[in-house]
Order: structure tokens, then C-alpha cells, then sequence
């Protein structure tokens, strides 16, 4: 139900380097000319755009949906591929996806809408609105489920989650799988993303508001705002215009696994369409949802780039606002930057890492940046006894490294519970991997060892030190 993609939103600080998102998860051309409107902003070159897209298009990494817009001004907006392959019907900016985690975001609005009405306040602990809550969590704060420092272990990453999954579950039921669980530290100290801190939050709405998550969301968000085409997945119910979930099996694309949509909950388990998610963005950074103060507090982050379901950092010295998501069958992104009020979304239906590699990518092209992707990047020849000098650990987190190894004349990466995936040289210090947009520097001393390594991914820079 979170973005797995290194350098990206939830996993930021843990930097997840891995060919896709899990299902599991409810886890930047040449450069535009300026306008000459006073404005500065530059004239997207909206050519490169529509390439950088259809280059994932044409190697089946992405079916979907994608909106660009600067205010009220639509840049792109289109579909790509198929809403479902058996009847070739197309993607289109109506095509309704699942959102995955870009639910949490909804979560903590609703939160902030219940404190502005006086209905709870978000330092409160949990145990105020629920009396028989473990004596574990009697420090826990509405405030530690919403920024992921609850200690409160992630539900989906449970050895059983899987037998589970397709299986009905009521809030109370989803609750009772983690709530005996012991923390995975105290309180506050740290972060650690969890699906189960957010599903928590959706009971709590239920129990503080009378209604059920999903109506809640409807009657206080979707429809003040306009949002006609977005709502509570189901696995029932008959919705117009909406996708069908894929992923990539060794022959192919096939249909994606069953997930019952009650197991998500107010961790991942809305839907909606790139057009409703430009009023979302409208209607929350325009004032037209929470009053200021409450936005203050959704978008200020506590730790690890993390506010109230969104992750909050620097891009190439512009401010984003972001969230992303992966479900059986979907991945997504959406993304605001504030100073520019540029708004991107990328909403996809066959699970990969393409709709976040594309919204970095769209980010960079519409700020007048420039581009290079993974088809346009070429292999040198290096002496693979250079190889040597680079191979070793190096720690990007506490927890968190990439090991460098050498087998032959190949040199390969292997990120902390990811898979070991090949890297290929630009020159003799510069790497780049062909299954997912991401490149590796080498810093090196005179004798050619490497002191440090530094990861290019989303638009950011990882320093990670040599450790061994």
C-alpha cells in the first residue's frame, strides 16, 4: 500500500530499491523556453512529455492514466493502453483506479475535519476513543498513526497477510491482527511505515463520526469537492469506468490477484481518476477543504520527510507534496508543488514502477528540466578490473545498505531485502540499471577505492558512506 521506489515518499529515508512495487504495498528532453508572462514558469515541452510516456508504454511497463496541470491550466491528459486488455477497451482520463496508499492522504484529512469540528484532537492518545486498547499502546497518539511513529508493526508485512488477503474482514477484525503485536519500539522514536497505524485511523473515524469510513470520505470530501468519480473500491459492486488490475508473469502481462477491498480500508482502499485527483489537489491546497492551520499540520513533516499521509521534501530545490501507492493490479503517484501549483498525476493499472518514474520525469520536463531515459543511456567498456575498487557495503540508513559485487567482467547492486540487480557503466565511475530509473556515482580516492557511493533516484541525491 506505499511507494516501494527508492528515494520516493514513504520510502525515502529506508530507500527501497526494487524493479516494482509489491502488492502487498497499498505501497526529468530538451528544456522548455520561458514564458513571457511575468510568471517565470516555463513552457513544458510538452513533445518530450508525451515520449518519456510512451517509452514505458512501448515496453508494456505502463497502462494508464496521466494529467500534468500549472493552477487550472491543463498541460497533459490522457490515457495509454487498455482498462482491460480481454476487450481492448482503452485507458482514458475517465478510467477510474484503485488508489492504493494515496488513500492515506484522505485518512488524515478526514482526521483533521473531525479535530476541526471538536470531535477529537490529534495528540490525543488512542486509548480515549478506545478503552480496551493493549496497555502497549497507552502512549500511542492520533498523532503517531498519522506521521508512522507508532511502533505499531505493518499488518500486510505479517507472515500470514497473504493467506488473509482475500479474505472479508470487518475494521474490528482488521484491528484484532495487530493489536496484541508487540511494538516495534516506543512511541515517537522512530519511523517505520504502517499500513496498520492507518487501517487504526479508519476505525477510529468510524467509531468517532457514527459513519463508516467510506461515507465519511464521500459526504465530507468527494462531494464538497466535486469529486464525482472517486469512492470506496469493492469487489461487488458494478462501477462505470473502471479499470482492471494487471501485473507482468513470466509470458507476459496477466490479471493481478485477489485482494478483498475491506482488507485495505483507510489504508488503501479508495479509488479515483486523474481529473478528480486535480480537484483534490485544488480543493485541498485552495483552502477549500481544511482551514489553514489543519493544512499546516497535514504538511509539515516529523520524521523522515513525513507529515499527515504525505511525504513532504525538497525536489531540485522545489517543494513536493507527495504520495504514492501500490495495490494488486495498480500503481500509482500523485504529486503538488506548491510554489509552482504544479499538479502530476500518474495513475497505472498493471503494478511496476513506471507511474512513479513518469511523474518524477513529467516534474522535471514541466519545470524546464532535462531528461534521460533508461532506452537512451549507453554502455561503455570498462576495465572490469575497476570493478574491484568499487565493490563493498554502503550504508544509506541505520538499517539500510547496498552491497556492491563483482561477478566476472559484471558489477551488481543489492539493496537490503531487495534482489541483486546488474549495473551498467556510463563511464568509469557513473552506473546506471535498465529496471528502474536509477543511477549510482562513485566517489573515489587516488588509488581508484571508493569512499562513498551516491544514489541518483526521484529526483533526489543519497549519499551512502563505505562501511566494508
Amino acid at each position: 500500500m506505499k511507494r516501494s521506489i527508492l528515494g520516493l515518499v514513504c520510502a525515502l529515508a529506508t530507500s527501497l530499491m526494487v524493479a516494482g512495487s509489491s502488492s502487498r504495498e497499498y505501497a526529468r528532453a530538451s528544456a522548455g523556453s520561458r514564458q513571457s508572462d511575468g510568471n517565470s514558469a516555463p513552457t513544458p515541452n510538452l513533445a518530450r512529455m508525451e515520449q518519456v510516456v510512451q517509452s514505458f508504454v512501448k515496453d508494456k511497463q505502463f497502462m494508464g492514466a496521466v494529467l500534468v496541470a500549472r493552477g487550472n491550466d491543463v498541460l497533459l491528459d490522457k490515457g495509454y493502453g487498455f482498462a482491460n486488455l480481454e476487450w481492448n477497451i482503452p485507458d482514458s482520463p475517465k478510467t477510474k483506479f484503485r488508489l492504493g496508499s494515496i488513500t492515506k492522504q484522505f485518512t488524515a484529512a478526514s482526521i483533521l475535519l473531525l479535530e476541526e469540528r471538536g470531535k477529537l484532537k490529534v495528540d490525543d492518545t488512542v486509548r480515549k476513543y478506545m478503552p480496551d486498547a493493549p496497555a502497549a499502546w497507552d502512549k500511542i497518539t492520533i498523532f503517531n498513526l498519522l506521521t508512522h511513529t507508532s511502533g505499531i508493526p505493518n499488518f500486510t508485512s505479517f507472515p500470514d497477510y497473504r493467506k488473509l488477503e482475500p479474505f472479508s474482514a470487518t475494521p474490528e477484525e482488521l484491528v484484532t491482527r495487530f493489536r496484541d503485536k508487540p511494538l516495534d519500539f516506543p512511541p515517537g522514536e522512530k519511523w517505520s511505515y504502517s499500513n496498520s497505524g492507518y487501517v487504526l485511523l479508519g476505525y477510529l473515524i468510524e467509531k468517532i463520526s457514527g459513519e463508516s469510513y467510506a461515507q465519511f470520505v464521500q459526504d465530507n470530501i468527494f462531494k464538497p469537492l466535486g469529486m464525482v468519480d472517486s469512492g470506496y473500491d469493492s469487489n461487488s459492486t458494478v462501477i462505470e469506468n473502471r479499470a482492471s488490475g494487471y501485473t507482468r508473469g513470466q509470458n507476459g502481462i496477466v490479471n493481478a490477484g485477489y485482494i478483498d477491498m475491506t482488507i485495505p480500508l483507510s489504508a488503501g482502499g479508495l479509488y479515483s481518476t486523474t481529473e478528480d485527483l486535480l480537484r483534490w489537489e485544488q480543493g485541498l491546497f485552495g483552502g477549500k477543504l481544511l482551514s489553514p492551520a489543519s493544512l499546516k499540520k497535514m504538511t509539515t513533516p516529523f520524521k523522515n520527510d513525513y507529515g499527515f499521509g504525505l511525504g513532504v521534501r525538497s525536489v531540485n530545490g522545489h517543494e513536493e507534496i507527495s504520495h504514492d501507492g501500490g495495490i494488486e493490479g495498480f500503481n500509482t503517484a500523485l504529486a503538488y508543488y506548491p510554489n509552482d501549483k504544479l499538479t502530476v498525476v500518474v495513475l497505472g493499472n498493471v503494478n511496476g514502477s513506471a507511474p512513479q518514474e513518469i511523474a518524477t520525469d513529467l516534474h522535471t520536463i514541466a519545470e524546464g528540466g532535462s531528461v534521460v531515459l533508461t532506452s537512451e543511456r549507453k554502455v561503455v567498456k570498462i576495465d572490469p578490473n575497476k570493478f574491484d575498487g568499487y565493490v563493498g557495503s554502503y550504508q544509506l540508513a541505520p538499517d539500510f545498505s547496498i552491497a556492491i559485487t563483482r561477478e566476472g567482467d559484471h558489477l551488481f547492486e543489492q539493496a537490503t531485502h531487495q534482489p541483486k540487480l546488474e549495473i551498467f557503466p556510463e563511464s568509469d565511475k557513473d552506473y546506471y540499471l535498465k529496471v528502474v530509473d536509477a543511477q549510482i556515482t562513485f566517489v573515489t580516492d587516488a588509488r581508484g577505492h571508493a569512499t562513498e557511493l551516491i544514489l541518483h533516484q526521484g529526483g533526489a541525491d543519497q549519499h551512502a558512506k563505505r562501511v566494508e
